[in-house]
């Protein structure tokens, strides 16, 4: 045996023990009774964002309900019903389908496998096995608009996003109404560059976007939102991440990050399907049940005057007691 198949015969076996297949969605058989679970994802487990978190669900899952998982990456919507009905047929209870566009495959696939739930994240697809998982997200974002707004009144922010999806145009319309809220008419300009992953493209588009005066940037492009980060650091302007607490990626530049505890969500619906009892439904994550957050980043706590902390900080109190109407984004 050569050493690089050592390597690789080391490799694999290490996957076996952690209880984890990745790559084209083939799993080894289990024995009877296995709580079985996948995760498709559109992109990278490893931009530190979306997809980054959703594994780590995937993880939880594995680590604290004893569940063999199995995670693939599938990019057309071709790949999202292939591998759906693949994880079905190796008789996987759960799959997870990270985004909005998994939807319709799940619901074409769900009716040929009753005894596999198809979970959304984000959608309005429900049937008897299929749900979304829906964050509001704009709960959060909302809040990051108000905070641009009261930290430069006299400026402009932006948002640069991957791909135009309801769920994503729905944390930028909030965005912007969270700045309006601090300083009616606040002008916030918005962007897509029509990719999950085009870093390049990302920070180009950022960097227009400064030219015309953005002081402030959200950022909802997955992987490509590290582009956004250089050039948030480049020209020496706030960014603000999502779904996860992003400031340990780009330290000087994310001031904040709307974030999503997917994690969370992903075990509490595993837990009912484990135990027989999940029912087909819209499940919400909110800042009203903790699972929507703003998270700042330390480094940078002393940027944000006393004054405009306290202020944001009872618009976050008052988003999460419903006190405060949020424009909500589109299921």
């Amino acid at each position: 045996m050569t050493v690089v198949s050592v390597v690789l015969a080391r490799f694999m076996l290490m996957l076996l023990a952690a209880g984890v297949v990745v790559g084209s969605g083939c799993a080894r058989e289990q024995p009877h009774g296995t709580f079985r679970v996948a995760l498709l994802n559109p992109g990278p487990i490893s931009d530190a964002g979306w997809n980054a978190a959703a594994y780590e669900g995937l993880l939880a899952i594995r680590d604290q309900l004893g569940a063999e998982v199995s995670q693939v990456e599938t990019r057309t919507p071709a790949e999202f019903e292939t591998a759906f009905r693949d994880y079905a047929r190796r008789g996987f209870q759960l799959v997870f389908g990270h985004g909005f566009e998994f939807q319709d495959a799940a619901a074409r696939v769900a009716p040929d496998f009753p005894a596999t739930v198809f979970l959304t994240t984000s959608g309005s697809t429900v049937r008897p096995n299929v749900a979304p998982l829906v964050f509001r997200l704009e709960e959060a974002t909302f809040v990051l608009g108000y905070l641009a707004a009261r930290m430069a009144p006299d400026g402009k922010a932006c948002a640069v996003g991957g791909v135009e999806i309801p769920s994503v145009r729905g944390t930028f319309v909030a965005f912007a109404a969270g700045a309006a809220h601090a300083r009616a008419g606040y002008p916030v300009t918005v962007s897509y560059i029509g990719s999950w992953d085009d870093v390049g493209a990302a920070r180009a588009a950022t960097l227009a976007l400064v030219d015309r005066g953005c002081r402030f940037v959200l950022q909802n492009a997955d992987a490509a939102g590290q582009g956004i980060f250089q050039a948030a650091a480049e020209r020496g302007i706030y960014a603000f991440g999502a779904n996860r607490a992003q400031h340990e990626v780009a330290p000087t530049a994310v001031l904040a990050s709307a974030v999503i505890d997917i994690p969370r969500a992903f075990l509490g619906v595993a837990r009912e399907v484990k135990d027989g009892i999940f029912r087909a439904r819209v499940i919400e994550s909110t800042m009203e049940n903790a699972a929507i957050s703003v998270v700042y980043n330390p480094a940078l706590a002393a940027a944000i005057p006393p004054a405009v902390r306290s202020d944001v900080d009872a618009v976050a109190a008052a988003v999460r007691s419903r006190a405060l109407d949020v424009p909500r984004g589109e299921l």
